[in-house]
């Protein structure tokens, strides 16, 4: 049941999603414009860049306009390899003996 509403609301999302654009002025690309250096950093201070953000409207997690898929990039390996997902996991196994009584 809860898949057949996600699945009926899916359609109208995507045609609303269809309509939303860019202003003009607010992408023009200039020698200034982010890129992929720019993106790992934002990438590697996104938590402290999001929680300021909260708080500080001048403050954004992603620079509008950039390079597109150089700045995307680097924006990924700053999150994930370096920043919140650089986060080393330890996975410990443990062996149970269990003696059955007889």
């Amino acid at each position: 049941m809860r898949l057949n509403r996600s699945a009926a609301a899916l359609p109208p999302l995507l045609a609303l999603a269809a309509c939303a654009r860019q202003a003009g002025s607010a992408v023009q690309h200039g020698p200034d414009t982010p890129g992929f250096l720019l993106g790992v950093w934002h990438g590697f201070i996104f938590p402290v860049a999001w929680l300021l953000s909260l708080f500080m409207p001048d403050v954004a997690i992603y620079a509008v306009p950039n390079n597109g898929g150089w700045y995307d990039f680097g924006y990924f390996v700053g999150i994930v390899f370096l920043g919140v997902g650089a986060r080393g996991t330890r996975t410990v196994y443990r062996t149970r003996i269990v003696r059955e009584r007889r």
